[in-house]
């Protein structure tokens, strides 16, 4: 990540007594191994919508992409308040991370040319994006829209000995 580190806060009420705050580097590893992401919008009634999907962590932010007419784009349409969650779905070993922020779309296509590798590099050629018009778009057609979320806050969940809170806060 660019820039200053976050604050990184332990949680003590919601952590073993041994615990220390982990580092963000430790989130950020995470984050960029995690093949799948959980991603939270809220619908134009105020209800809540969360839906799996796959991402990258780059250039200290979390991108991911929808088409224009799913629900989470119509959703991000309306509020870009956003929350993606990924880690083990244990209860004893692992690290869960959550980050809020604000889904910013990404239209720039040198960028956007960029993420498409990495995309594809990481989830292999079924994941192949060209860019067109400020947009991924696939070989039958389909346009994908790409958006950024750069952490305003993280939180960190270690599990197993010490279980332990981490809340992570950016400037």
């Amino acid at each position: 990540m660019s820039g200053p580190e976050p604050v990184a806060e332990l949680q003590q009420e919601y952590s073993d007594k041994r615990a220390t705050a982990r580092p963000w580097s430790e989130a950020v590893g995470v984050l960029t191994r995690a093949g799948v992401f959980w991603l939270s919008t809220v619908r134009p009634d105020g209800r809540p919508h969360v839906t799996p999907l796959i991402g990258l962590w780059t250039d200290g932010a979390l991108h991911f992409c929808t088409g224009p007419t799913e629900r989470k784009a119509r959703n991000l349409a309306e509020n870009p308040e956003v929350v993606l969650t990924t880690g083990t779905n244990t209860l004893s070993r692992g690290f869960d991370v959550v980050v809020e922020g604000r889904a910013v779309p990404v239209t720039d296509e040198t960028r956007l040319t960029r993420l498409a590798k990495l995309w594809e590099d990481k989830y292999g050629a079924d994941w192949h994006f060209e860019v067109h018009a400020g947009a991924f778009a696939n070989g039958a057609g389909g346009r994908a829209e790409v958006f950024g979320v750069t952490p305003r806050k993280a939180f960190g969940f270690g599990k197993g000995e010490p279980y332990s809170q981490t809340r992570w806060l950016f400037g």
